[in-house]
């Protein structure tokens, strides 16, 4: 059963390009990610997210904003509203 608020599901796949230190790009966007109170799990190519999808698109957002003032990237997303539990029939 899924809870009353409207969830989604993301995944982020973050590519620094031309960046003198990508792994602190990538560490910076997994922080910004962690702060956020939404169920994440992070893999080796992408992270996975689940929540409030307002919250989803406020993430999204504030990843780009910030990042934007680092280095040059591109962003993979994807974004469903299926959330992957079941609904009562």
């Amino acid at each position: 059963m899924c809870p009353m608020e409207k969830i989604a599901s993301c995944e982020i796949s973050f590519i620094p390009i031309m960046s003198k230190d990508y792994i602190s790009d990538i560490k910076k966007v997994l922080e910004i990610i962690k702060s956020y109170n939404l169920e994440h799990n992070i893999g080796i190519l992408s992270t996975t997210i689940r929540g409030n999808k307002d919250d989803i698109l406020k993430l999204i957002k504030n990843i780009y904003n910030t990042m934007d003032e680092i280095c040059s990237f591109t962003m993979d997303i994807k974004i469903s509203n299926i959330c992957g539990c079941e609904k009562d029939n």
